[in-house]
């Protein structure tokens, strides 16, 4: 794993250093890949949460979905909930968050964390403005994706979702 070799290499440093020294921190800015993991998952729950309160007739719902994404991750959403509602969509029922792995950074990020998070999708509803669903009746219940998340240039202790994208590898949800 990109992340876990950053953080064996700073603790190796660690080892030579004086005893007491602060360990160096990974690319991530996080002291060890547990506490960027934590993060990374901190940051999904907080997004997944702002998807939730979402209300497509009232954009201002939007912004926290936004709070959370940079990037092509952020463009998409922009997108994405525009036209929802700018086509009177309505939402219902809310995604639930089954579990959250680490992950090899397989997407290229240089500078951050990879996570698959499985969402449960099954009670979420999109209808258009006639009452028609406009979901696919083949939508998976449990969605898996790979979030890709690179540190927030704001915040030390925070990170972004840059990109998703869809998982089938292992692990499994």
């Amino acid at each position: 794993m990109w992340l876990a070799g950053v953080v064996l290499a700073a603790s190796a440093l660690a080892g030579c250093a004086s005893e007491g020294a602060e360990p160096e921190p990974s690319a991530t800015g996080f002291a060890s890949e547990a506490e960027a993991f934590a993060a990374a998952e901190a940051t999904y729950r907080a997004y997944v949460d702002a998807l939730n309160q979402v209300d497509l007739s009232d954009p201002t719902t939007f912004e926290e979905v936004y709070r959370w994404t940079t990037g092509d991750a952020n463009a998409a959403a922009r997108e994405s909930l525009s036209q929802m509602h700018a086509k009177g969509w309505i939402k219902t029922g809310e995604n639930e968050i089954r579990d959250v792995f680490e992950l090899n950074n397989r997407t290229g990020v240089t500078a951050g964390v990879s996570i698959v998070a499985c969402t449960e999708v099954a009670t979420v509803a999109l209808t258009d403005s006639d009452g028609n669903s406009v979901v696919s009746a083949d939508r998976l219940d449990i969605q898996a994706w790979e979030v890709s998340l690179v540190p927030d240039p704001d915040s030390a202790t925070r990170l972004l979702i840059t990109d998703f994208y869809s998982w089938s590898g292992a692990p499994a949800c």
